[in-house]
C-alpha cells in the first residue's frame, strides 16, 4: 500500500557520489524514491544507481530527459532498463514518434515519463520560443497538448506541474501518472528560485498528483529528516 512518504521524490541534485550517498542514507527511511539527474549520473553512472537500489526499499528516478531522433532515444532506453529503475523521463518534445521509440526501447521494463513543460518555463519563455499564441497565452493549454502526445505514444505520465495536474487527471484518466516538481511546503522557508509554477504538498495531492520531487525544502532545511516528514504529515492530511 503506498503511503504518505511514497509520494515524496528526492532529487539527489549533488556534484558528487559521496554527497549522494550521504543524503541517501540519512533520507532512505522517509522518501519514497531518489531521483538521480543528469549532473549525478555523468559523473557517477549506472554504478550509483545499483548502489542506491541497494541502500534500502527507496525507488529510483532516473532522470535523464532524453531527447534525440527516434532510433538513438530507443537504443538509450534499452540500456536504461537494464538497470532496473522505476521511472525515466524523456522530452515530448517536437515528436511522438520519439516517444513512442522510448516505450518501445523501455520494453515494459520501466515506467516512462514525458517531459511536458519545465516548471522553471514561464509564459514569456515560451513566447519567446516562437510558440503559437494560444499556447503561451496558456501554457496549460501547451502541457496538456504534449501530455497528449504522450500518452498516445504509450507512456505510463508525463512530468508537469500542480497547476495542471486536474486538468490532466480529468482528460486522461487516473491511471496515467503524474509526476509533480515545483513543490514548496505551506509556511514557506525556500527564498526565490529557478521554479515559476510552484504549489503546496497538500494542493498537489489534491488535484490528483501521484508522485511530488521535492528538493530544496529537504535538502536546505536545517533538519532534512523533520522536513520530509513534515511534508509526509502534509500530504497524510490530504490522503485522510
Amino acid at each position: 500500500m503506498k503511503t504518505a512518504k511514497d509520494y515524496i521524490v528526492f532529487p539527489l541534485d549533488v556534484p558528487t557520489p559521496e554527497a549522494a550517498r550521504s543524503l541517501v542514507a540519512l533520507l532512505a527511511n522517509d522518501v519514497g524514491m531518489f531521483k538521480v539527474g543528469l549532473e549525478l549520473f555523468i559523473r557517477s553512472g549506472p554504478e550509483l544507481v545499483r548502489w542506491i537500489q541497494q541502500a534500502g526499499s527507496a525507488k529510483v528516478f532516473l532522470d535523464l530527459k532524453l531527447h534525440d531522433i527516434p532510433v538513438t532515444v530507443k537504443r538509450a532506453m534499452a540500456q536504461v532498463a537494464e538497470l532496473g529503475v522505476f521511472f525515466v523521463t524523456v522530452h515530448c518534445g517536437e515528436s511522438r514518434a520519439m516517444l513512442a521509440a522510448a516505450v518501445e526501447g523501455a520494453g515494459g521494463r520501466v515506467d516512462v515519463l514525458g517531459v511536458t513543460v519545465l516548471t522553471s518555463v514561464s509564459s514569456l519563455d515560451v513566447a519567446e520560443a516562437g510558440y503559437q499564441e494560444l499556447y503561451s497565452r496558456d501554457l496549460q493549454q501547451l502541457v496538456m497538448k504534449k501530455t497528449a502526445m504522450a500518452r498516445d505514444a504509450g507512456c505510463a505520465g508525463v512530468i508537469c506541474s500542480g497547476r495542471e495536474v486536474q486538468g490532466i487527471k480529468t482528460a486522461f484518466g487516473n491511471e496515467f501518472q503524474a509526476v509533480t516538481p515545483g513543490i514548496r511546503p505551506a509556511g514557506g522557508g525556500v527564498t526565490a528560485d529557478d521554479q515559476s509554477r510552484i504549489v503546496t504538498p497538500a494542493v498537489a495531492i489534491r488535484r490528483g498528483s501521484d508522485y511530488l520531487v521535492v528538493g530544496r525544502p529537504i535538502r536546505d532545511a536545517a533538519d532534512p529528516r523533520a522536513a520530509a516528514q513534515a511534508i509526509a504529515a502534509e500530504i497524510q492530511g490530504e490522503l485522510k
